[in-house]
């Protein structure tokens, strides 16, 4: 098979075509022929050496694929409701830039009907993410406010249209109006330009002084203190990545006080019981949506699957709006 490596620890340009032999299925997995994968920020923190693979996965980037099932535990299939031919979308915890890829059963959902590859593969990542963490660490209700920085990333327009599905007010930072526009078209109630806006204040503002409920951060550092400032009584916070950096300093007073919540996660070391639980949830509540085309993928650009040097350039240019997706 074709796959794209990481030669070394590096820019976009170390990212290189190879041939391998494929990957074989073992229990409780199957083999997918891989038609599109998607890029996410951990890809880009691998190639830079900075997020190894973990024990027992793949050493080729990509954590999430859309394809069709060639081979497998057939018995698991089965119960999986799953046979060879089947279109899905999985999760894997790497090895998804490649012409086939290994998925544990459990971690695979079916391609909504009427969805290209393209649209499929752009699912898994972001859709596990914010269900995990907004819905499920977090507690996000209907009737109760969502801040999410960076709503124009993958994960932001993830979120917005899922929290707005399930009934909250959303707000999202940006860095610049174009993408603020884009936020507001996909249901934001209010986009704030971070570059030119105080987002406490704003936020503050757009709650009656209140504060917002949850809040999806991906940046840490600096935006934790901030972050307590924003939160209502109650509120709760959920870091999914350190984009500014891991040294933070906030008011512990305001926790206390306020009975805040502070947490984290990261979703590729999680376990497959854990993942699984995640998917079941989303083939059961979330995946009619998708069906019904309530929620729609938000794809930026879609590349030649050799391509990945070029996607990860565009990823890092902060560019996007949305998803980048390769294709064989």
């Amino acid at each position: 098979m074709r796959a794209i490596a990481i030669s070394r620890p590096g820019g976009p340009e170390v990212l290189q075509v190879i041939e391998r032999p494929a990957p074989q299925a073992g229990a409780g997995e199957c083999l997918i022929a891989v038609e599109a994968y998607g890029i996410n920020r951990p890809d880009v923190l691998q190639r830079k050496g900075a997020y190894p693979p973990p024990p027992g996965a793949s050493d080729l980037p990509g954590l999430e694929v859309a394809g069709r099932i060639v081979a497998g535990d057939m018995q698991e299939l089965a119960a999986a409701g799953f046979k060879p031919g089947d279109a899905v979308c999985a999760l894997v915890s790497g090895g998804g830039y490649a012409e086939a890829c290994v998925a544990p059963l459990a971690q695979c959902l079916p391609v909504p009907e009427g969805w290209r590859m393209a649209e499929a593969a752009s699912l898994p990542e972001t859709f596990f993410t914010v269900w995990s963490n907004v819905f499920g660490r977090a507690g996000l209700k209907s009737g109760e406010t969502l801040l999410v920085h960076g709503g124009s990333s993958g994960i932001g327009v993830t979120a917005i249209q899922l929290a707005k599905a399930f009934g909250a007010r959303v707000l999202v930072t940006v860095g610049n109006a174009d993408k603020a526009a884009a936020c507001l078209k996909l249901g934001a109630d209010v986009a704030i330009n971070y570059r030119e806006q105080d987002f406490v204040a704003e936020a503050k503002a757009a709650t009656g002084g209140r504060g917002v409920d949850v809040i999806l951060d991906m940046v840490a550092g600096s935006y934790v203190e901030r972050n307590v400032q924003c939160l209502a009584d109650d509120g709760r916070a959920v870091i999914i990545a350190v984009q500014g950096g891991v040294d933070a300093k906030f008011d512990a007073g305001q926790v206390l006080r306020r009975r805040l919540t502070i947490s984290g996660s990261t979703l590729r070391p999680r376990s497959l019981a854990f993942k699984a639980g995640v998917a079941k949830e989303l083939r059961e509540r979330v995946w009619p949506l998708l069906v019904d085309r309530k929620i729609a993928p938000v794809i930026f650009r879609e590349l030649p699957a050799a391509d990945a040097a070029a996607a990860h350039a565009l990823m890092e240019s902060g560019e996007h709006v949305g998803k980048i997706v390769l294709v064989w």
